[in-house]
């Protein structure tokens, strides 16, 4: 892996760490909260820029299975991210708070929420797409891969059991992602470890998910 690839990496890996901790607003408050959204942001647009060839490239070459679902995810983390910077910028009572922007608060939440929702599901699915690159650098030897992988295995499936119940029903993501509601349930009484668990696995199943569907197109590719 070449320096440009590890920095590109290092940052998918501390925009989704911040998106992880965007999401408990509860624990932090409303100036941390902002805080870190902007150094997201920052690095959000850092990372573009280090990928300009990615767009340069899109209309050229063939789109394999792999690459539309490259694309697809990318993409749309794009939106997402797009719709919390005009979102989270507009709301902002503290980092731009300078900022002569007045109106359409309601617009803004609706944005946050869906930004907020599926930017963390995309983030996750993207960082899925790269696992194969994380397993290699933690596993570097054939030996320990066979020694523990079936521990490694069910380990996952174990978390993407529990990912699926946190998503459906004590998260309650689908809500959110389709807005079917506009206010958030905040618990701020929940434990922090148990919140942050719930989430981590809900990242763990949407990196099964990208993991293994990018295992099939690859392969889809290669008949």
């Amino acid at each position: 892996m070449n320096t440009n690839t590890k920095i590109k990496w290092t940052m998918d890996v501390l925009m989704t760490i911040a998106l992880f901790f965007l999401m408990g607003y509860q624990f932090w408050g409303e100036a941390i909260h902002e805080w870190i959204g902007a150094g997201m942001f920052v690095l959000f647009i850092a990372h573009q820029v280090c990928n300009l060839n990615w767009y340069k490239n899109l209309f050229r070459g063939r789109y394999t299975p792999m690459r539309i679902l490259q694309c697809t995810i990318n993409i749309l983390t794009l939106a997402a991210m797009l719709m919390l910077m005009y979102s989270g910028i507009t709301m902002s009572r503290h980092v731009f708070a300078f900022l002569p922007m007045r109106g359409g608060m309601a617009l803004a939440r609706r944005l946050h929420i869906l930004g907020s929702y599926w930017g963390y599901v995309l983030m996750s699915l993207h960082l899925g797409l790269h696992w194969g690159m994380v397993l290699n650098m933690v596993v570097k030897k054939r030996i320990s891969q066979r020694k523990y992988w079936a521990a490694g295995f069910i380990a996952g499936l174990l978390t993407v059991v529990y990912g699926i119940y946190v998503f459906i029903i004590k998260r309650n993501f689908l809500t959110y992602m389709f807005l079917r509601s506009e206010f958030v349930y905040l618990d701020y009484e929940e434990p922090k470890l148990l919140f942050f668990l719930d989430y981590l696995a809900l990242m763990g199943l949407c990196i099964f998910i990208a993991h293994y569907s990018a295992k099939l197109a690859r392969r889809v590719g290669n008949l």
